[in-house]
């Protein structure tokens, strides 16, 4: 331990979350499904949804909201089109399992999407996005959450944070990937500030009578900010409706509902998009995406971050080094192995 950090090799980190979420009900590969999302998350350097994601996936599972055991469902409704039913459990599962019938049907038709229906997200979209990229393909993928967020010009939680996240496969360098919520903040950001009692940059809350706020509590109380003002409010719409009623699941509005003051984490659907560019390009696909790597080096040049970069070169660090992990938030992580109603 140093200053009040504790650092863990990623095996370590791996072992942990496997017990925590096996001594609180998690079944099956379950478990190591959603053991592999929260490593991932604290390896890229994703404090919001690293290990701090435990404390999370036990609350839903104390709740009941979640059914820990449940095998999700995988349907094909259409040459283009994958449904997978999470059942009410995690969507790790449920994704894991689609992915190969999402992959393929992609290959065959150029472009293919899978909806997950009825699952429980509590974790980042890239992971997924990630695991089609290796397989050459572009993704795109979205979901709605609990209604959190206030839309630009009101006052009272509508959204959910909305993230939208896509990914570019590159043949020499690490994949294009950006994944951010439409919120301006995650909701797992304004949670670690409200625990280490630091403020939160304005813009990001407003408290519940509709005033800005830098108290993370209060935000948390109140509403959370779209960013960008209307663009974020205009793309958190997109994201309710094409990953909500377009794939036949719930809104952030709805889940929160759903939840009735229980504090799980949100309900609904995904939406998750792929492309193939051999499906528009064919033969010419590898010069086209060959062409793409100028965009890339003209961002370089410039000096500007890509975005994922600073995940991938945290990847490596973490691989080598391990990871470090504030004390309190360990020692809250450790006492739930040590809760005798678990």
């Amino acid at each position: 331990m140093e200053n009040d950090m504790v650092t863990m090799a990623l095996d370590e980190v791996d072992l942990l979350a496997r017990r925590v979420l096996t001594r609180h009900g998690l079944r099956g590969d379950h478990v190591d499904a959603v053991a592999r999302t929260i490593v991932a998350g604290e390896r890229d350097g994703c404090a919001s949804h690293g290990v701090y994601r435990l404390l999370v996936a036990v609350n839903t599972l104390k709740s009941g909201k979640v059914d820990p055991a449940v095998e999700p469902v995988i349907t094909r409704p259409a040459p283009g089109l994958v449904r997978a039913d999470a059942g009410g459990g995690f969507a790790q599962l449920a994704i894991e399992r689609a992915l190969s019938a999402l992959v393929d049907s992609a290959r065959t038709n150029g472009i293919a999407a899978l909806a997950v229906n009825r699952c429980i997200h509590f974790a980042a979209l890239w992971p997924e996005v990630e695991m089609l990229v290796e397989h050459g393909l572009v993704a795109l993928a979205t979901t709605p959450s609990h209604a959190w967020v206030a839309p630009a010009g009101g006052s009272r939680p509508l959204f959910g944070t909305n993230p939208i996240a896509f990914g570019w496969p590159r043949p020499d360098a690490s994949p294009f990937v950006f994944d951010f919520a439409t919120s301006a903040a995650a909701r797992g950001e304004i949670e670690l500030h409200r625990r280490a009692g630091n403020p939160i940059p304005a813009g990001w809350g407003i408290d519940a009578d509709g005033h800005p706020t830098t108290d993370a509590q209060a935000a948390l109380d109140g509403a959370m900010l779209t960013w960008g003002g209307y663009k974020g409010s205009a793309l958190s719409t997109m994201v309710e409706l094409i990953a909500g009623p377009l794939i036949g699941d719930l809104t952030s509005a709805e889940s929160i509902a759903w939840d009735a003051g229980a504090g799980a984490s949100p309900y609904g659907g995904e939406l998750i998009v792929a492309i193939d560019p051999a499906g528009f390009l064919g033969a010419a696909a590898a010069g086209h995406l060959a062409r793409a790597e100028t965009l890339f080096d003209a961002l370089a040049a410039q000096g500007a971050r890509l975005p994922g970069a600073r995940r991938h070169a945290n990847r490596k660090l973490s691989v080598a080094e391990g990871v470090r992990v504030p004390a309190a938030l360990h020692r809250d992580i450790m006492a739930l192995l040590e809760e005798e109603d678990a």
